[in-house]
């Protein structure tokens, strides 16, 4: 198997920005630990603070063959219609991804313009949430 973790904006800070929300571990740290996880599957990893840029990652996914993309959109979940646009374009499917419980914060984190044309939706469980949703590709 063959899976895509994109993170967007900000997760490039994770483990030092929120450490109560996000945690102490750095991204690359958290991404090393999905990598053995899933030691037998091959594993890309992708961050970029840029909306144009998370798209097209979206869009190569297609070129990649990638069986699925696991997604943390970051702030951009809440109103990034192009983010939309290129997760509904892919016949890949993706899977969104937060590590905090997105319904127990600030009211604007509870809406994403994305789940809808995600194929699920998991938060809450800080870095496992990658795990489990990369888990369900295998369902």
């Amino acid at each position: 198997m063959k899976l895509f973790f994109i993170n967007g904006v900000n997760l490039n800070m994770t483990g030092e920005r929120e450490k109560g929300v996000y945690g102490t571990q750095t991204l690359e740290e958290i991404n090393k630990e999905i990598s053995a996880h899933f030691k037998n599957d091959t594993c890309l990893f992708y961050q970029s603070n840029i909306e144009g840029e998370l798209c097209t990652a979206i869009q190569n996914a297609r070129k990649e063959k990638v069986d699925g993309i696991i997604l943390n959109a970051g702030a951009f979940t809440h109103y990034s219609y192009a983010l939309r646009d290129a997760i509904a374009a892919v016949s890949v499917p993706v899977i969104e991804v937060h590590m905090s419980n997105v319904h127990s914060r600030e009211e604007f984190r509870r809406n994403s313009v994305l789940s809808p044309v995600c194929r699920g939706v998991i938060c809450g469980f800080g870095k496992n949430s990658y795990i489990l949703a990369g888990e369900s590709f295998k369902l």
